[in-house]
Order: structure tokens, then C-alpha cells, then sequence
């Protein structure tokens, strides 16, 4: 599976993840787990609705959410951030 990480992917990770060592460890584990299995319970994957309509979000700590899409044989990383910052 091909993985593709938008320009705004990388700048939320720099800005809101990357500075921080423990969400940068939560998100390597939780990424290992979506690997393995998308629809491991700890993730709480589930679809979005209105202007996400198409795109899905998966846990990385209780606020911290990956935003993605998936097609065909690639996931495409949208946004990651806090809840508040990602459905705005």
C-alpha cells in the first residue's frame, strides 16, 4: 500500500507532533497498529461527515486525530492535529 502525505499533513505534523516526543511515540504505535489492523478498537476509525464527507479519522490519543482517505491501493494522509484543530 502506498502511503502519500499531503503538504498539509507535513506542516500540521511539524507545527502540532513533531516537537513532542511522547505524540511522536503514540503516533509510531498507533501507525503500526492501522497497519496491521485499520479497525483495531484503540484507533476508533470511523468515517467523517459535511465538508470530510469522504475522508476517514483514526485516534492517536484522545484528542489527537489522523485525518485520511483511502483509495484504491493508497492512503492519503490529510491532516493530524487535536480535535478541535482538524474539524474546524
Amino acid at each position: 500500500m502506498e502511503i502519500i502525505r499531503t503538504k498539509r499533513f507535513d506542516k500540521s505534523f511539524r507545527k502540532r507532533i513533531k516537537n513532542n516526543p511522547s505524540l511522536i511515540n503514540q503516533f509510531k504505535q498507533r501507525w503500526l497498529m492501522f497497519e496491521k489492523d485499520e479497525n483495531h478498537p484503540l484507533l476508533k476509525n470511523h468515517s467523517l461527515k459535511g465538508n470530510l464527507s469522504g475522508y476517514k479519522a483514526f485516534s492517536i490519543t484522545g484528542d489527537i486525530r489522523v485525518i485520511y482517505k483511502k483509495e484504491k491501493n493508497k492512503i492519503i494522509l490529510y491532516d493530524i492535529g487535536t480535535h478541535n484543530q482538524v474539524y474546524k
